[in-house]
């Protein structure tokens, strides 16, 4: 039986770790290199560093702290953030990414997916989608969640995969930083539309959410934030729960 993993998520913002809720009301949390290096002491399996501005802001993503990350950790990194050329693929594996997140640069050009598998494996092309509910309907955001592309992210979702994408995040902007749970329809929606590995992302606020997120056909991995930031919910505390309670784990 396949591990779930367990992955938290830094979001930076010139130099720093912040995290809002529902993409707004940004806070400063705490230094990047520290909460790294203490992840990777508490067990996490994966760490994903998002540059959640450098879109936004029109410029290259902050790879100085990238590579002060890489140094401290000894657990695969996903690295997202203006990723938009073959080139920005390029500068953030050499800095000490194992997987690139792309997001607005594939719906800008879509064959950078297929671009990116091809020179460096589907396994370095994640696709990160930021999606919220329109009209009843799941919409693909890009810029932070600022700008609605009025795409059909469960369409994108199956585009994504031909293409030659590894995984995806599924970001809900509807239950980020809410801790009421993942969101379970959204996910399962996804989930019987493509076969890649899904990494669930927004509304975790309990060990609880996990073990019901890992009922849940496709999902792989949980993704979360505030609440490993804050000291809610300890990484090993969380998988011990979760092999109490049947979900296989790497302890």
């Amino acid at each position: 039986m396949v591990t779930k993993r367990i992955i938290p998520c830094l979001d930076i913002r010139n130099g720093r770790v912040v995290k809002g809720v529902n993409f707004k009301g940004v806070q400063d949390v705490e230094d990047p290199v520290a909460l790294a290096r203490r992840y990777n002491d508490a067990g996490a399996d994966e760490l994903v560093f998002y540059d959640i501005t450098a879109s936004v802001e029109g410029r290259g993503l902050f790879t100085d702290v990238l590579r002060d990350v890489a140094r401290q950790i000894f657990i695969p990194l996903t690295v997202g953030g203006a990723i938009n050329t073959l080139e920005d693929f390029d500068r953030v594996l050499k800095a000490g990414a194992d997987k690139v997140s792309v997001n607005s640069g594939a719906i800008k050009d879509p064959a950078l997916i297929g671009a990116a598998a091809k020179k460096y494996g589907a396994q370095c092309v994640v696709l990160s989608m930021d999606v919220a509910r329109v009209d009843g309907k799941y919409h693909l955001f890009t810029k932070g969640g600022r700008e609605d592309t009025g795409l059909d992210a469960l369409e994108w979702a199956v585009r994504g995969e031909a293409g030659g994408a590894g995984e995806i995040v599924l970001n809900s902007i509807d239950t980020d930083g809410v801790k009421r749970g993942f969101d379970l329809e959204m996910l399962e929606a996804l989930s019987k539309r493509v076969s890649l590995p899904i990494i669930a992302s927004g509304g975790a606020g309990k060990m609880e959410d996990f073990k019901t997120l890992f009922t849940l056909p496709g999902v792989d991995a949980g993704l979360a934030a505030s609440i490993f930031h804050f000291g809610e919910v300890d990484i090993g505390n969380l998988k011990r729960y979760l092999t109490e309670n049947g979900v296989p784990v790497r302890l």
